[in-house]
């Protein structure tokens, strides 16, 4: 793999240069503003769970690795961005089911690490087949956003589950999920309005997105006497 290869799958981009995503890339400061929020919602909760304050620390570095892919936009930024997001999403399934389903994080914890390391290899071997200067990429039927179904299905079930036992996060859940689908619509739409807005829609995608990290965050803020410590 080059890792200096770039990287050009989104509608904005239209060159190689570190700004040619203006909006894609200063949109990620949503990501901060939601570890910000967190921050202080934590602090004056006196919220001491390290899983909280980790998950915080990650939600800070979303919003760099975005920040770096849709400006540097090559194979190394890639891993800079979907790294963060994926340890997010393994760690928050891993609380989640604790606090919903009432399992010991032992038992989950290898198949969340298990789920950040397949799905980072399959997203970097996506990257690396569409950075190949002499085979033009063929853009999925969903824009790529299909890696993101496992993400989904994790939070409509837990949704799901947390509505059915009447948890404390499930209106904090279900606010979450809704955002999630409409943020990946907008991240699955990007490509197909090039020809009628150049900018595209994935800068609504992490708007979105930021949301959805907000509230699953201040869900657990709002629990966190019920969050366990890994």
């Amino acid at each position: 793999m080059d890792w200096t290869a770039p990287v050009d799958i989104y509608c904005e981009r239209m060159d190689a240069s570190f700004w040619a995503e203006p909006i894609n890339a200063v949109s990620n400061g949503a990501f901060i503003l939601a570890a910000i929020w967190a921050t202080f919602s934590a602090r004056h909760a006196g919220v001491t769970s390290p899983a909280i304050w980790v998950l915080i620390a990650l939600a800070y570095m979303i919003g760099a690795g975005s920040f770096l892919f849709h400006t540097f936009a090559n194979a190394w930024s890639g891993l800079a961005d979907v790294a963060p997001i994926w340890s997010f999403v393994a760690l928050y399934t891993l609380v989640a089911i604790t606090i919903v389903g009432g399992v010991r994080p032992g038992k989950v914890v290898i198949g969340a690490v298990a789920l950040v390391a397949v799905i980072v290899v399959a997203r970097l071997t996506l990257i690396d087949g569409t950075s190949a200067p002499d085979t033009p990429p063929t853009p999925s039927r969903f824009n790529g956003s299909e890696q993101y179904a496992p993400a989904l299905l994790a939070m409509v079930v837990i949704t799901a589950a947390a509505l059915i036992r009447g948890t404390g996060i499930r209106y904090w859940f279900l606010a979450a999920t809704c955002a999630f689908v409409l943020s990946l619509t907008f991240r699955t739409i990007d490509i197909a309005l090039c020809d009628h807005w150049h900018h595209g829609t994935h800068f609504l995608w992490h708007i979105l997105n930021a949301l959805v990290i907000g509230l699953l965050l201040q869900a657990l803020i709002h629990n966190s006497q019920r969050t366990p410590t890994p």
